[in-house]
């Protein structure tokens, strides 16, 4: 564990106070009968070779491998008008393979040797609160919100240590908010303050201990159709404003998707990382037939900056991918993708898809915030493969293949391969 104290741990005493209450009941009510826990093993294989390197790293590669596991457990809620609860996530990672010249995946932690951390591992609790239909978490949180995505794309999710509302009083609407003070990155254990991205860069001159976030998002139309609006504030870096649209529509035999976003992004408070002035709009179209799935997408970059976002998130974008995010200054990007379910052959459990997306029009000086004014280009190609077995004694065990290519004029080239395993155990 590391040296750093553990918010999520300093909570636990806060988490067992709030259940006692109504413990005594637990056999009556959900506190027992509701709980759930599960265990996932995660073998996980990284590599990015890079060239045409851009940058003060000239680390021409990024290979490792490691196990993750992740224990989620859930309680149920004690009865009566107020029920109480109990959420623990405990995550450990362990070094397979790596060395000091192929640091840097995500991984796992690089130690200031220069060398990857042969474990790491965190354990955080949540104490929740329901009345009626609205919850109440306070401690270790792994919230998923257009504002902050969840980003489970490495060994281990990152979490954040804070307080979170939800509430769906009324039907279709519901309701979010929060502050979040902390958070533990994918491959650290500690707690940190949190860092702004613009674009693909770190910002490293600021860091804040609040991130505040509310919005509100509507189903209707027998929930094939939903609205959204929500703000975002990363105290004294930025603040952020999104709005969206999605809707699935069946016409015979297919079905017509439409999601549709729209984020209005600038500098917040004492301005640690500078002036920020970023507009940026996204649509993805789809279209469904049997196990054939098409997309069409395009994402428009205005402004002085690059997309802001939380370190190190992905975020709803249309056009972001596991490698580039086509969010620099001033970016245009087109996308092109096609999925396929083979279960419409009758082999269920496998899934590919192939996506392509092409990006210019950046402002590289505004978007490296330095260094010779023209115009970039970026380009990747995505190939996913995955499988889930279906029978026997492997059953759940989940494959998935990655190969992407990715080329720029302004950023390192990247080809990258990942060799994923996933399986999961229900304890409860």
């Amino acid at each position: 564990m590391n040296d750093n104290r553990s918010t999520s741990l300093r909570l636990l005493p806060l988490a067992i106070v709030a259940a006692l209450p109504s413990l005594s009941q637990a056999a009556e009510g959900g506190f027992i009968e509701d709980s759930s826990a599960t265990l996932t093993a995660r073998n996980y294989y990284f590599s990015r070779d890079f060239s045409d390197i851009v940058g003060p790293n000239q680390q021409s590669k990024a290979e490792e491998w490691a196990q993750g596991f992740i224990l989620n457990f859930k309680s149920g809620y004690t009865p009566g008008p107020v029920g109480f609860g109990v959420d623990a996530i405990g995550q450990l990672g362990l070094k397979l393979d790596s060395s000091r010249d192929r640091v840097g995946t995500g991984l796992l932690p690089t130690l200031e040797s220069g060398e990857a951390a042969d474990d790491y591992s965190r354990l955080g609790v949540a104490a929740k609160l329901r009345v009626s239909k609205t919850e109440l978490k306070i401690g270790e949180l792994q919230p998923n919100l257009p504002v902050l995505t969840f980003s489970d794309i490495r060994l281990l999710p990152p979490t954040y240590q804070g307080a979170s509302l939800v509430s769906n009083e009324i039907a279709g609407l519901t309701l979010q908010a929060g502050q979040l003070r902390s958070t533990s990155l994918r491959n650290e254990a500690g707690d940190y303050k949190m860092l702004a991205m613009l674009g693909h860069l770190p910002q490293r001159a600021g860091s804040s201990d609040r991130f505040n976030y509310g919005g509100a998002d509507y189903a209707f139309n027998a929930s094939r159709s939903s609205v959204g609006t929500w703000y975002a504030q990363l105290e004294d870096i930025y603040n952020q404003r999104f709005v969206s649209l999605k809707h699935s529509e069946p016409l015979g035999d297919w079905v017509l998707g439409a999601n549709l976003g729209f984020y209005d992004s600038s500098e917040d408070g004492k301005q640690l990382i500078g002036e920020i002035d970023n507009q940026a709009l996204f649509s993805l179209l789809s279209a469904k037939h049997g196990g054939h799935t098409f997309y069409l997408g395009y994402q428009a970059i205005f402004g002085d900056n690059a997309f802001p976002r939380v370190f190190a998130n992905v975020t709803p974008l249309g056009n972001e991918v596991p490698t580039f995010e086509f969010a620099s200054a001033d970016e245009r990007s087109w996308q092109v993708r096609y999925d396929y379910d083979f279960s419409a052959l009758g082999v269920p459990g496998l899934i590919a898809g192939v996506r392509y997306i092409q990006g210019d029009n950046v402002d590289v000086q505004a978007t490296n915030r330095g260094g010779p004014r023209y115009e970039g280009e970026d380009f990747e190609r995505d190939l996913d493969i995955g499988y889930t077995v279906q029978g026997g004694a492997l059953k759940g065990l989940g494959v998935r293949v990655r190969n992407v290519t990715a080329r720029s004029n302004y950023r390192s080239d990247i080809d990258e391969n990942r060799l994923i395993f996933n399986y999961t155990w229900n304890l409860l």
